[in-house]
C-alpha cells in the first residue's frame, strides 16, 4: 500500500467517525450506540464490537450493546470488575489489547464459546470517570495496533454521549413510575375536609418530592410533605423508602416529633449519605388543631378567612439525615373554620438568582381561604404558568369546612 493509499484510508476511517456524530442529532439514543458499534466494527476490520456499563452497586461490568456478540446482552453478561479483559480495562482506566484470547485472561466464557481469539478495548468515560468498556473483537488472530485503539477512542466518545442520553432516559422514565405509583392515587374522603393536590416533575431530573395523606386509627389526619436531596432514581428509591417507613412509625406514636425520630434514625442507620426535608403534621379528630414536626422544611402557609395568608409560626428542625441525635419538636397551630393550609417543596417558591423571601412572598399573596381546589390552581398559576418548572414540585392545600347553613344542614326526625 503507497502513502497516498494509507492516508486515504486513514481519512476514509475518520470520515465514517465523523458519521457516527453527525447520526447522533437526528437518531435516538439506541440508534447512535447501535451505529457506533456497527461503523466501529467496519472501521478496525472487526468481527464484533461491544459495550459493557460499570454497576456501580454490584462492581460489576454489564452488556449492555453489541454488534457480532449479541448473545452477551441477551445473556446479561457479567463480568467482574478487575477480573479478565474488560474488568481490566474499567480498573487500569487504560487500553488494552489481547492478541491471543484464552481462559487466562478472558473470564466471560461467552467470548472463548464465540471463538474470538483477539481483543481489543478502551474505557468508556464520563467526567473524568470510568463508565464502562468499549471493546472489538476478531474471529482470527489478529495484532492490533496503537493506530486501531486510537480509532477505538475516537468511537467511545459518541458511544458516551449515547450511553449517558439513554441512561438519562431510562432513569427518567424509572423515576417518573415509581415516583407516580408512590403519590397518593386518592386523597382520603374526610369528613370536615377539603383536600387537592398537584405533583409537577421539573425540566431537570425528577426526583424525590412527595406528599401523603392519611387516616390514623386514633380518627387523627396524617399529613406529610417531604424533598430527598438529589435527584433521578436514587432520590426516588429513598423517597419510596422514608414513605414506608414514616407511615409504620406514624401507626405506633401520635406524637409527630417521634416519628421524625425514629424516622431520622432508621434512615442514619440504613441510608447514611440521605438527606431530606420532611415536615409532619398531624390534625386533631376535630381539625381545629394541628401538630407539625418540620425537619428542615419550608414552613406552611396559612389562609384564614378575613385576614391575609401568612407563614406558620413553627419550629424547624434540623434536615433528616444531617446530624445524629438532632432534637425534634412539635409546634400547634390553630385551624379556625374555613382556613386553609398549603405545605409544598421548595420548587414551588425557588427560583435561582432570586431570594427566597420573594417566592414565599409571591405564595402568600396567591393564597386565600377558597375552596382547596380552586387554590391549588391559583397558586400554580400564579408561581408556576405556562413555564415548565425548574425543579419538582409537590403542593398540598387542607381546607377546613364551614359548617353548612341551617338550611342545608339535615334536619333530624
Amino acid at each position: 500500500m503507497t502513502a497516498h493509499d494509507s492516508r486515504g484510508s486513514a481519512e476514509d476511517k475518520l470520515q465514517d467517525l465523523q458519521a457516527i456524530v453527525d447520526a447522533a442529532v437526528s437518531l435516538s439514543p439506541d440508534g447512535v450506540l447501535a451505529e457506533v458499534l456497527k461503523r466501529a466494527k467496519a472501521i478496525l476490520d472487526a468481527d464484533t464490537a461491544t459495550v459493557l456499563l460499570l454497576d456501580h452497586s454490584s462492581g460489576h461490568l454489564v452488556a449492555t450493546a453489541s454488534s457480532g456478540l449479541e448473545e452477551e446482552v441477551l445473556q446479561a453478561a457479567r463480568v467482574p470488575v478487575g477480573r479478565g479483559f474488560a474488568g481490566r480495562i474499567a480498573t487500569e482506566n487504560q487500553p488494552v489489547i489481547l492478541e491471543e484470547v484464552n481462559a487466562s485472561n478472558v473470564v466471560n466464557p461467552i467470548v472463548l464459546a464465540k471463538g474470538i481469539r483477539s481483543l481489543a478495548g478502551v474505557p468508556l468515560q464520563a467526567d473524568g470517570q470510568v463508565i464502562g468498556v468499549l471493546h472489538v473483537g476478531s474471529l482470527t488472530p489478529r495484532r492490533f495496533t496503537s493506530n486501531d485503539i486510537e480509532l477505538l477512542k475516537l468511537a467511545a466518545d459518541p458511544a458516551v454521549t449515547a450511553v449517558q442520553a439513554l441512561a438519562a432516559r431510562t432513569d427518567r422514565a424509572a423515576v417518573t413510575v415509581l415516583q407516580q405509583s408512590l403519590l397518593p392515587s386518592r386523597l382520603p374522603s374526610v369528613e370536615g375536609m377539603e383536600m387537592a393536590a398537584r405533583y409537577v416533575p421539573g425540566r431537570g431530573a425528577v426526583g424525590g418530592d412527595w406528599y401523603d395523606v392519611f387516616v390514623l386509627p386514633s380518627g387523627q389526619l396524617g399529613v406529610v410533605i417531604g424533598d430527598v436531596a438529589g435527584s433521578g432514581l436514587p432520590a426516588a428509591v429513598i423517597m419510596g423508602r422514608m414513605r414506608s417507613a414514616l407511615r409504620a412509625y406514624a401507626m405506633e406514636t401520635a406524637d409527630p416529633a417521634e416519628v421524625m425520630d425514629r424516622l431520622d434514625r432508621t434512615m442514619q442507620h440504613f441510608e447514611p449519605d440521605a438527606m431530606a426535608t420532611v415536615a409532619y403534621a398531624v390534625f386533631d379528630p376535630a381539625l381545629d388543631r394541628v401538630r407539625i414536626s418540620s425537619a428542615g422544611h419550608l414552613p406552611p402557609v396559612l389562609a384564614v378567612p378575613g385576614k391575609p395568608a401568612r407563614l406558620a409560626d413553627i419550629t424547624g428542625d434540623v434536615l433528616i439525615g444531617f446530624a445524629p441525635d438532632a432534637r425534634r419538636h412539635v409546634t400547634t397551630v390553630e385551624v379556625p373554620r374555613g382556613s386553609v393550609l398549603c405545605f409544598y417543596t421548595d420548587g414551588l417558591v425557588e427560583r435561582p438568582g432570586e431570594p427566597l423571601d420573594d417566592g414565599l412572598a409571591r405564595l402568600c399573596q396567591a393564597m386565600t381561604s377558597a375552596p382547596a381546589d380552586a387554590v391549588c390552581s391559583a397558586v400554580m398559576l400564579s408561581l408556576v404558568g405556562p413555564d415548565v418548572p425548574h425543579d419538582d414540585i409537590a403542593l398540598l392545600v387542607l381546607r377546613r369546612q364551614r359548617p353548612a347553613p341551617p338550611s342545608q344542614q339535615r334536619v333530624g326526625s
